[in-house]
């Protein structure tokens, strides 16, 4: 008796542990099913000292990616922001980051372009697929290899100089430009750039050129203003971003009416906070404008695209965003959207295989071989990148200077587009 129970007894202990353990084929058909981890985009921008253009980008994404369900190729995405406050070093240390990040698919840039030109061999030597939303460093996207892993939808300076000379030279009708740029390689780019455009458009060399390092004083700017007065020059070419242009600025408006000079600007200035700080009245007395890209929620005709782009904006930040106005660096955003739909596609084409050195080069190989429009703000991309080589040199650019705007801001700070540009 004792035997037959204890037989028995075994049986129902057996029975019982087998009933807990799932078979093999129970664990993979129930692992299949899980839901994979979301995919990381990440963010290098500056979110402190020009914080405006770093949030423009951001919003531009995720207003994209959530007209997409909030998913690239089916996976779930978040957005890592990283702020590398226009120090290299830091940028760097970010880019290492995602590259230990088994989920991270690409990097988008911010406004400066001294991190992606300080650290351009590291991001194509290392495989990051990065995408420049306004950085704008001729060098930037031009990497001397067919594998090219930094691709810009932005405006590109080796063509900016030639809209800004035109607009100035041309249809205002200077003729004794000075150039006052920021000491940093984006300031060189320009250098270049508008020193031959000025030579190309028949105008011989600029009256003057000054360069300024970052942190610089209204003093400072006033003495550098001075010199470019007795110059002779009739026009102020300058790069800056906003806390020098603020700063030059207000000394260029300091001066005597009959000294103050008319100033043409790259974007830089827009990617803060200065028309907050140099209102209205101020900028009427220096006469300003800048380049921009030739989509705008306010002064472009708006398209059933734009409408509901503008609409979702509003519902993804409703405290922040009520009126075309309230999207302070509108470039940023509108630049991010597109780039963030010509990204979706591209990893749509792809398709991702859940192995990320596999999916990065899948996705930058894509970007260069985009086989059906992309409908942006700006305008429909078809097959906007292609493989790099010096013969195509424009291969990683999606905009070309025909894309391009003189703008200047509204007595509301809106950025509205000069009526002689307007399409």
């Amino acid at each position: 008796m004792r035997s037959k129970a204890f037989y028995f007894f075994i049986l129902f202990i057996s029975a019982a542990f087998s009933a807990r353990l799932p078979a093999a084929g129970e664990i993979q058909s129930k692992n299949s099913k899980s839901t994979p981890e979301p995919l990381h985009i990440y963010l290098d921008a500056d979110m402190t000292l020009l914080a405006e253009s770093g949030a423009s980008i951001k919003r531009g994404i995720e207003t994209a990616l959530a007209e997409a369900g909030n998913k690239i190729d089916g996976r779930r995405v978040e957005i890592v922001v990283k702020d590398h406050q226009g120090n290299t070093v830091r940028s760097r240390r970010h880019m290492e980051e995602y590259l230990k990040d088994p989920r991270a698919l690409a990097v988008f840039s911010g406004l400066h372009s001294p991190p992606l030109l300080a650290n351009r061999d590291f991001i194509n030597e290392n495989g990051i697929l990065v995408l420049d939303p306004w950085a704008a460093a001729a060098p930037i996207t031009r990497y001397p290899s067919p594998e090219n892993w930094i691709f810009r939808l932005s405006i590109d300076d080796s063509k900016a100089g030639g809209v800004i000379v035109d607009y100035a030279m041309n249809k205002k009708e200077y003729q004794n430009p000075a150039l006052l740029l920021e000491q940093t390689g984006w300031g060189e780019s320009n250098r270049k750039s508008l020193t031959k455009a000025i030579r190309d458009f028949g105008f011989g060399s600029p009256a003057v050129i000054k360069m300024f390092n970052w942190n610089l004083t209204e003093n400072g700017a006033k003495i550098i203003l001075r010199d470019i007065c007795t110059s002779g020059a009739d026009v102020v070419f300058l790069v800056a971003n906003a806390p020098e242009g603020k700063t030059i600025a207000r000394a260029m408006a300091s001066l005597p009416e009959g000294k103050r000079l008319p100033i043409c600007s790259h974007w830089g200035i827009t990617g803060g906070d200065f028309p907050q700080e140099i209102d209205a009245q101020m900028r009427e007395k220096i006469k300003l404008s800048f380049i921009q890209t030739n989509f705008s929620f306010i002064s472009s005709p708006q398209t059933e695209l734009s409408r509901r782009v503008f609409s979702l904006a509003k519902s993804l930040y409703p405290k922040k965003i009520k009126e075309p106005v309230d999207i302070k660096a509108p470039a940023g955003f509108i630049h991010a959207y597109d780039l963030t739909k010509i990204l979706i596609r591209a990893a749509e084409n792809a398709g991702l295989t859940g192995d990320i050195i596999i999916d990065r080069a899948a996705v930058r190989s894509a970007l260069e071989n985009l086989d059906r429009p992309v409908e942006g703000l700006i305008k429909v991309y078809n097959k906007p990148f292609s493989e790099f080589t010096e013969n195509n040199p424009d291969a990683h650019e999606a905009l070309n200077a025909e894309d391009y705007v003189m703008a200047h801001y509204r007595r509301d700070n809106a950025i509205v587009f000069e009526s002689m540009y307007v399409k």
